[in-house]
């Protein structure tokens, strides 16, 4: 089915980025599947891998083992080993679980939020980990990472490992073999209930915009990535896939200059 109302799986959709996806695909006629920790259609807590599997189980409950699309845009900003669990472990799998779903579809397609924090100073320990080693051992690093003091930076590994993941991934025969693109929507600076606390604080937001300098419109709201990503799974998107699209307002470019593309 290329044309009238889909099935559509969208983690973090109690707030967000992930409620303004949800919302914008309801008003357009689609069917929408929440999944988030409260005030969703699946309730579980993807930081853990019995809430993941729980998250699978909710989903394909309700679509009937057949899902056009899958967005993961729940995610979280702590200083701390959590966020690996929810960034990478909980997207990568959620989506892994949802596959089989998505490949009994006639025009499936897959999402993630990224983040441009992925390009900034990372943990190289934590992302190898992350697409190696595993969780515990993943987890393990995390933990020494904060002990270091270097907590910091956790949320930058854990988007740029799900980069990296995303980019393998999607040439495999189990995602691009399948006609399933798989992509992520790296937003720079968008006020949602995540990121209130930098916007009351004006020596935190003169640091946040010295690190991801907007130049075009500013900071978004959370309906800019919403539009993006909803193009990003709608049937006319046949062949991108592995992409990272930085939807910044311009801070990659100025960031990392001319040279990166």
């Amino acid at each position: 089915m290329t044309g009238g109302a889909r099935t559509i799986a969208v983690s973090g959709a109690a707030s967000g980025i992930g409620r303004a996806l949800a919302d914008l695909l309801r008003e357009r006629g689609d069917r929408v599947i929440g999944v988030d920790r409260d005030q969703s259609d699946v309730r579980a807590d993807l930081s853990v891998p019995e809430g993941r599997e729980e998250a699978v189980r909710g989903v394909l409950d309700i679509c009937g083992g057949v899902l056009d699309g899958v967005v993961a845009c729940a995610g979280i900003s702590d200083p701390e080993p959590l966020t690996i669990r929810v960034n990478f472990f909980g997207v990568t799998g959620l989506l892994e679980g949802l596959r089989p779903a998505l490949a009994a579809a006639p025009a499936p397609r897959a999402a993630v939020v990224g983040s441009i924090s992925g390009t900034q100073p990372v943990d190289r320990a934590v992302v190898a980990a992350c697409l190696e080693a595993g969780e515990e051992e993943a987890l393990r690093l995390a933990r020494e990472a904060v002990a270091r003091d270097r907590g910091g930076r956790l949320y930058p590994s854990s988007k740029s490992a799900l980069a990296r993941w995303l980019r393998a991934a999607a040439v495999t025969p189990d995602w691009a073999g399948a006609g399933i693109p798989l992509n992520a929507i790296a937003p720079g600076v968008v006020r949602t209930p995540m990121t209130a606390p930098l916007f009351e604080d004006e020596t935190m937001r003169k640091i946040m915009d010295q690190a991801v300098p907007m130049p075009l419109n500013g900071h978004a709201g959370p309906e800019v990535v919403a539009e993006a990503l909803h193009w990003l799974i709608s049937p006319g998107n046949s062949h991108m896939t592995g992409q990272v699209v930085y939807l910044d307002g311009g801070a990659e470019a100025m960031r990392r200059g001319p040279d990166v593309y």
